[in-house]
């Protein structure tokens, strides 16, 4: 049972959404400024980028701010160091959809990774006005623009019939506390459907990549994606060369459907 003022500050985000909703606020495609070069990498994070350069193909910064060049870096290590710790990852070579992408700014790292024919990011509040005085259907748009195949839809991916190859869901809400942090209403903490949506839109073989805070969060997930019928694969944590900021180290398990 939520408390007074848990619920207090759901009304108040679900005033928000709703306006959100209805005013649908958007000036265009944002495209950031390029950084081209990344300045002020300790070594380690230097030799780090390097190595997914490589690796993947990739120059983020010839695109794309700082401050997201360097996002892009942190998932991609993410998803790099849980490959090489042999978790089975998957590629997609056909349809990725990413649940609950906020702005997607990190679709890039994705579409490097996973090399899909088609990426789609869903969010619910696509609509949300950001300090900048654009939406953040406007960045998405901006990120996605040189990346082939790719679409952002605003949409409750609860209830999209959206088959997939691959499904990613990075820091998922199992939690009241994660989902009023993001300023959202307590009615959209439905984990029972979000992961039923996620095994209902997962082709045969196809793999769904979930990434969470720390363990305590990865295994409340974990129950969820054991009671909709998904099937572990393995799972990974660690920090990587850019994640010293968070509390928490991230957690990336792959699941498959029973």
């Amino acid at each position: 049972m939520a408390s007074l003022a848990s619920r207090a500050r759901s009304l108040r985000h679900r005033v928000a959404l709703a306006l959100s909703e209805r005013i649908r606020w958007s000036r265009g495609p944002y495209r950031e400024v390029p950084a081209g070069e990344l300045e002020g990498l300790t070594a380690m994070r230097a030799a780090r980028i390097a190595a997914l350069r490589e690796r993947h193909g990739v120059a983020f910064e010839r695109r794309l701010g700082a401050a997201t060049s360097l996002r892009n870096y942190e998932y991609l290590d993410l998803l790099d160091c849980a490959a090489a710790a042999g978790v089975p990852l998957g590629r997609a070579g056909g349809a990725l959809c990413d649940v609950g992408c906020a702005s997607f700014g990190y679709a890039a790292a994705l579409h490097a990774f996973f090399r899909p024919e088609r990426l789609l990011g869903v969010d619910v509040e696509g609509y949300r006005l950001l300090r900048d005085g654009r939406s953040r259907i406007d960045h998405a748009r901006g990120y996605l623009a040189d990346l082939p195949g790719a679409r952002f839809v605003v949409a409750d991916y609860a209830d999209m019939h959206e088959p997939a190859d691959v499904i990613t869901a990075w820091f998922p809400f199992v939690t009241e506390e994660a989902l009023l942090a993001w300023r959202l209403p307590l009615s959209l903490l439905a984990p029972g459907r979000l992961f039923g949506r996620i095994r209902a839109n997962l082709a045969a073989g196809g793999s769904f990549v979930m990434v969470n805070h720390g363990r305590a969060e990865a295994l409340a997930a974990f129950a969820w994606c054991d009671a909709v019928g998904l099937i572990r694969q393995g799972d990974w944590s660690g920090v990587g060369a850019f994640g010293g900021y968070r509390t928490l180290p991230p957690v990336v398990s792959v699941w498959r459907a029973g």
